[in-house]
């Protein structure tokens, strides 16, 4: 199996980068759609309409509607022929990111992303996660092409609210133990290849920096400010994040999220926040060491995420309902069998009980 790297084109990021999009942009297209979400397109609009118009590229802005599902992408696709757009530009959050990269796959075009957060590590891959229009996950879809420009104002991500970068540190969060657990099972990564060792170093470089600044980027983003500890847990998020995940695999936090999809009380959480309670299950599940979950517990504590069911918003726990989920979680073609050991939904059950146990346990020491 051979060893495959997997990163966008050019990544940008920076105060102030939005005004640059257009530099970036030369050559590549003429004639862009630009699609995103009311508040996204609003915290950008009049800055990238200036910077595109500087190097001559037309540009029409479309509202998205909200979830990544084949009939949002489908209607993309045919405003791009309609408008003879040879460029797409996605500007928001993961799903607006997604839905901007398959459209552009699906109409073969270029494509720009340029998140407005930092709660994902959607905006340098090169696949989208299908929705059903009710939020329910579907699928992955694999393209052959990473974006050709990434490019993130970390003056604008400083502005939103601070839940949504808290949200991408769940998501970075779960980028070395599933990269861990992939090389030790010799599992390929989203291409079919193994993962580099430059992967896998900035996998576990983008763990020890949320363990070093993620409280600190918390901090400065209540205050609307961008610090270098912002900086640093903005690239964590989304370049070390989606570059660890991409080139080395998913595990089985990623498959516990989809799990969770299936229950609608918890729709109301972030992907990154269930991301993080599903890198607890599968720490769980790989038993690790009692040092290492109570340094991820501390982490999610200080910083806001969820380490048990209930802030994920499950009230009422019962079996069936916990099965459901880890019957999901472990679907065939599911990332949680790249795990260097058989998996069952059973084992998932009982790792999301003990989860949510030490979770709950961790609360009451802190009271």
């Amino acid at each position: 199996m051979s060893r495959v790297m997997i990163a966008p084109g050019r990544y940008v990021q920076g105060a102030g980068a939005i005004e640059e999009i257009g530099e970036h942009l030369k050559g590549i297209g003429t004639n862009a759609l630009v699609l995103g979400g009311h508040k996204g397109l609003g915290s950008v609009r009049a800055a990238m309409e200036a910077s595109l118009d500087r190097a001559g590229i037309a540009a029409r802005f479309e509202p998205f509607g909200g979830e990544c599902s084949r009939c949002e992408i489908e209607r993309f696709v045919a405003l791009v022929r309609q408008s003879g757009s040879d460029l797409v530009i996605g500007v928001g959050g993961g799903k607006a990111l997604d839905t901007a990269k398959a459209t552009a796959h699906y109409a073969r075009l270029p494509v720009a992303v340029a998140p407005t957060i930092a709660a994902t590590d959607a905006p340098c891959s090169a696949l989208s996660v299908i929705y059903s229009p009710d939020g329910v996950y579907e699928s992955y879809v694999l393209f052959r092409r990473n974006p050709d420009l990434v490019l993130v104002d970390t003056a604008i991500v400083a502005k939103a609210p601070v839940r949504l970068l808290v949200s991408g540190m769940g998501d970075a969060l779960a980028t070395w133990f599933e990269a861990d657990a992939c090389a030790k099972a010799f599992s390929g990564n989203l291409t079919g290849g193994s993962s580099t060792t430059a992967a896998l170093s900035l996998a576990r470089l983008c763990y020890d920096i949320l363990m070093q600044y993620g409280y600190l980027a918390k901090l400065a983003v209540e205050q609307g400010v961008v610090t270098e500890a912002v900086e640093k847990v903005v690239e964590a998020n989304t370049l070390l994040s989606g570059l660890g995940f991409e080139s080395s695999g998913l595990a089985a936090a990623h498959a516990i999220h989809n799990g969770f999809t299936a229950l609608p009380e918890t729709h109301q959480a972030y992907h990154g926040e269930k991301v993080a309670f599903g890198t607890l299950v599968q720490m769980v599940l790989e038993n690790r060491s009692r040092q290492e979950l109570d340094e991820v517990l501390r982490f999610c504590g200080e910083v806001g995420l969820p380490t048990c069911l209930a802030d994920l918003g499950v009230a009422q726990v019962n079996e069936a309902k916990i099965m459901q989920v880890a019957t999901k979680a472990c679907s065939e073609g599911e990332t949680i069998h790249n795990e260097p050991f058989k998996v069952s939904a059973r084992s998932v059950y009982s790792a999301i009980l003990a989860a949510d146990a030490l979770g709950r346990a961790q609360k009451t020491r802190i009271k």
